[in-house]
């Protein structure tokens, strides 16, 4: 069974899975699966009131999760930096996403990467995937398998292992729900 596959099948059976995307190393779990964001947040350490984003594989999917996204968000951000390293956070379709997810606001972090293999990933998911820097909370953002640490490793279902080449650059954040938008992080995207 190639790789990808086998991280999807883990993945959709309630795993957690660590994996390369086009800025660090990602961990995660599907984002339907509340069992596994608590013991995502658990491994990672992470405190309950900082939200996580999640990924997904297409503008409609992203939709799916989010009230109404407004046309000038979807001209000067979405147009033109999707796919791609930008984390737009926008207002929440609660009902569709588990609290811890959203840190306990009514906020939620999406990005669509530009990557073709977690964009299959997710895919065959079938929903987004949440998915923070593979580290524990407070340590340095992983750009190389080799970095992680091996104690988070041991706690992780699966590893995508795959060769891959990072900038060493993580996403730029855009909250896109205050005015005017704020630059949360600034990362691979500069935003003018």
């Amino acid at each position: 069974m190639d790789k990808v596959k086998k991280a999807i099948e883990v993945l959709r059976q309630g795993g957690i899975v660590i994996f390369p995307t086009d800025t660090a190393i990602g961990i995660g779990c599907r984002v339907d699966d509340k069992k596994a964001v608590e013991r995502l947040f658990k491994i990672r350490k992470r405190p309950e009131n900082k939200p996580m984003l999640i990924l997904v594989n297409s503008i409609e999917m992203a939709q799916d999760y989010l009230l109404p996204i407004s046309q000038e968000i979807k001209n000067k951000l979405i147009k033109r930096y999707w796919p791609g390293k930008l984390t737009i956070i926008l207002q929440s379709k609660i009902d569709k996403v588990p609290n811890l997810v959203r840190g306990g606001t009514n906020t939620l972090g999406v990005r669509f990467p530009d990557s073709k293999n977690l964009l299959k990933l997710i895919s065959g998911v079938g929903v987004p995937v949440v998915a923070p820097s593979a580290n524990f909370a407070g340590e340095k953002t992983p750009f190389r398998f080799e970095d992680l640490n091996p104690k988070l490793i041991k706690q992780a279902d699966y590893v995508l292992n795959e060769e891959i080449s990072l900038e060493k650059n993580v996403s730029t954040i855009i909250d896109c729900t205050v005015t005017p938008w704020k630059v949360i992080r600034e990362g691979a995207v500069k935003i003018n």
